[in-house]
């Protein structure tokens, strides 16, 4: 998948002008790349659309219309498109009352390298976990990280051949798995190794 450019991004002002349809067009996409691995954990699945939505917000936000800032945004972003071998999500451990959250991170350390996808009866691929992130979390885990799954051309095939891909957490103190993805979310996905 191509990264983003300068080039690719709406001017503030124009931004502006077409910000409602374009986040309904980015709500109605995101619909098929999110999963729920229980309760209270999901993986969100970003691409190149989802990364684009989410710089022009931050630009529109901080109001950043210099170069070298957008220049910045893009480094920080386009690490989250897929590179055509592997998925890359948000993993949100999501829970309403704050306290509650602190209590159960505070348990789980660790989590973000027990999250895993299999494509078929090939063997799990376990995430690779906030690799641009220095983090000291020995005794507890963030609520939010950014993972990579890297996966084999075996893999990927049998992904593109309609192979089920199931996702998981083997975590002592948070489990979830789902069996098969629903097929728009699968579609979804096998179109980000292109």
């Amino acid at each position: 998948m191509n990264k983003l450019e300068r080039k690719d991004l709406m001017s503030l002002e124009d931004y502006a002008e077409q910000r409602p349809e374009f986040r309904r067009q980015v709500l109605e996409h995101k619909k098929h790349r999110k999963v729920a691995l229980n309760d209270h954990a999901s993986l969100y699945f970003e691409d190149r659309l989802t990364m684009q939505y989410q710089i022009q917000e931050m630009l529109r936000i901080e109001k950043i219309f210099e170069a070298q800032a957008i220049e910045e945004e893009l480094d920080a972003y386009n690490p989250l498109i897929p590179d055509g071998s592997n998925l890359k999500a948000t993993f949100m451990i999501e829970y309403g009352d704050a306290e509650e959250r602190q209590k159960v991170l505070a348990t789980l350390a660790g989590i973000e390298d027990t999250v895993w996808i299999r494509i078929g009866e090939h063997e799990k691929v376990y995430a690779i976990a906030d690799e641009d992130l220095e983090r000291d979390m020995a005794d507890k885990t963030s609520a939010v990280h950014f993972m990579r799954f890297e996966f084999s051309p075996q893999m990927i095939a049998t992904a593109r051949a309609g192979g089920t891909i199931s996702m998981g957490i083997d975590h002592a103190g948070m489990q979830g798995e789902v069996n098969a993805i629903p097929e728009p979310v699968r579609q979804a996905l096998v179109a980000d190794f292109s």
